[in-house]
């Protein structure tokens, strides 16, 4: 009778250890889906801060005066290089779209600008980083979305706080971005 009381106990335990084993593996694996979208965005941070100096100059080169955005672009992509947290990261490039979106607004105004081939090029790279920035934060926060549901719900809640799964910061829009931005002269 004892062996079988024992048997038992030792079945659960195992069931609970397969279990934990199975959790730990699918926590791994959406934990490393985050980590690789979070990968994604920054290789679309890293061409937009590669673009940035180019476009820069060939907008100081035609709107000299416009000296105020430049600085807040330069802030902001400094800001950006001393990031070292997701968190961090994503404040920073909040602020450095909020700095490129009146950097583009101030364009408009500068017809020999628009109708340079070289900005044009710059301007329409920059474009397309930034609709691949918006499907690359889209796609973490889809990420984000199943991993911590994930680690909220019962029982995973319970395990994935012993074996030190936190949750991740989801990507929001800038306060402000449902405004377009205003350019004064």
């Amino acid at each position: 009778m004892k062996n079988k009381g024992i048997f038992i106990i030792l079945g659960i335990l195992a069931l609970i250890a397969v279990y934990v084993i199975g959790l730990q593996r699918n926590l791994v694996g959406l934990n490393e889906d985050v980590n690789a979208s979070w990968g994604d965005i920054e290789v679309q941070y890293q061409r937009r801060a590669d673009l940035i100096p180019n476009l820069v100059e060939t907008v100081k080169a035609q709107a000299g005066k416009e000296q105020e955005i430049f600085t807040q672009i330069a802030e902001a992509r400094s800001k950006l290089a001393g990031a070292t947290t997701i968190t961090d990261k994503i404040n920073a490039n909040e602020q450095m779209t909020s700095a490129l979106g009146r950097l583009l607004a101030i364009t408009e105004n500068y017809p020999v600008l628009k109708q340079n081939e070289g900005f044009q090029d710059l301007r329409v790279q920059l474009e397309g980083t930034e609709n691949r920035i918006a499907v690359a934060r889209k796609y973490y926060n889809d990420k984000v979305n199943i991993y911590n549901r994930k680690i909220k719900l019962f029982p995973t809640n319970i395990f994935a706080g012993m074996l030190g799964y936190d949750a991740f910061p989801y990507i929001k829009a800038a306060e402000g971005a449902e405004n377009a931005p205003q350019v004064q002269f």
